[in-house]
């Protein structure tokens, strides 16, 4: 099954040392069904200093199971997410929780 979270979706961290955490999805890995939040599992990485780089330092967020984050539908709370075709026959995500159209 497919992951059911888009970049730019806001999340909540459910799971994990995260956890409670929320952001806004930057990437999707579809392939690993992993997602990146900005601000969210932020890791530090030693390389050899470079002019751009004097210190040696970098950091960036790591990437997250998809299975460990909620969506956070129209109402603000972390939901599950459905789908349904609507009216004019295009398939519209829905947030489980209050049935609301989230697209």
């Amino acid at each position: 099954m497919g992951v059911r979270i888009k970049r730019g979706d806001t999340v909540k961290v459910i799971s994990g040392p995260e956890s409670g955490k929320t952001g806004e999805v930057e990437r999707v890995i579809p392939k690993s069904g992993r997602v990146v939040i900005g601000g969210v599992n932020i890791r530090t990485r030693h390389a050899q200093p470079t002019q751009n780089n004097q210190q040696g330092l970098y950091t960036f967020e790591a990437p997250v199971h998809a299975s460990n984050v909620m969506v956070v539908g129209p109402d603000g709370e972390p939901t599950r997410v459905g789908f349904r075709v609507n009216e004019s026959g295009q398939k519209v995500r829905v947030a489980k929780r209050s049935g609301k159209d989230m697209d």
